[in-house]
């Protein structure tokens, strides 16, 4: 129940007032995102934290000069891989070995049928689906956000190949997807501060087949 009343008191705040995100939070939040599940176990993509004024008054440019971009205490970019490669698979699967201790056949085999399947699929159609693999790291970290009440902002209103740029991501073989910035509310400049959450009813979001 504590969960679910920290997500009904979370909105996306439109303004934020400047007030710094305790360390400590901030690396809850990002460990939740870490902790995330993944398809395969991969975590195809990396978390930029810019905390940087300046670097956000860049990003802001491409971001519909949003000003909570600029306002906010740390603002989280997530890259996702721009392909699978087999060194980008047998580093997650050697990484699996050497913290279980062993070596097990079943997860080896997966491994090779890994390996046979998305290296040689389009490049763009792999971003896509790492991609995806990122926005759940993305839902966890806003739910962590939420349940430390540290207000967040999910973003996707931004020039990609503009960001991909600033944060020279495409060098490392990375793409932006999305943005979320973690801060605290303005109250008095936030339009959206009082207003109720809007949320379709469950009977109508969730169908139950027996």
């Amino acid at each position: 129940m504590e969960l679910l009343d920290k997500l009904n008191w979370r909105y996306a705040a439109k303004s934020m007032n400047g007030e710094k995100v305790s360390q400590e939070k901030v690396d809850k939040i990002i460990e939740a995102a870490r902790l995330a599940p993944t398809s395969s176990g991969l975590q195809p993509f990396e978390i930029i934290v810019v905390k940087n004024q300046k670097i956000k008054e860049e990003i802001k440019a491409i971001a519909w000069n949003q000003s909570v971009v600029t306002d906010c205490s740390h603002l989280l970019v997530f890259a996702a891989w721009d392909t699978y490669t087999e060194d980008r698979i047998n580093k997650m699967f050697d990484l699996t070995n050497e913290i279980r201790g062993f070596k097990n056949e079943g997860w080896e085999n997966y491994r090779q049928m890994l390996l046979g399947y998305y290296p040689q699929k389009d490049a763009e159609e792999n971003f896509n689906h790492a991609a995806k693999q990122a926005y759940i790291a993305f839902s966890a970290a806003i739910i962590a956000a939420a349940f430390q009440q540290v207000d967040s902002t999910p973003i996707e209103g931004f020039e990609p190949a503009d960001l991909d740029k600033i944060l020279e991501l495409r060098e490392k073989g990375l793409r932006s997807c999305v943005m979320l910035t973690l801060g605290y509310r303005d109250t008095e400049k936030d339009w959206l501060v009082n207003l109720k959450k809007v949320r379709k009813s469950t009977s109508d979001l969730v169908t139950i087949i027996e």
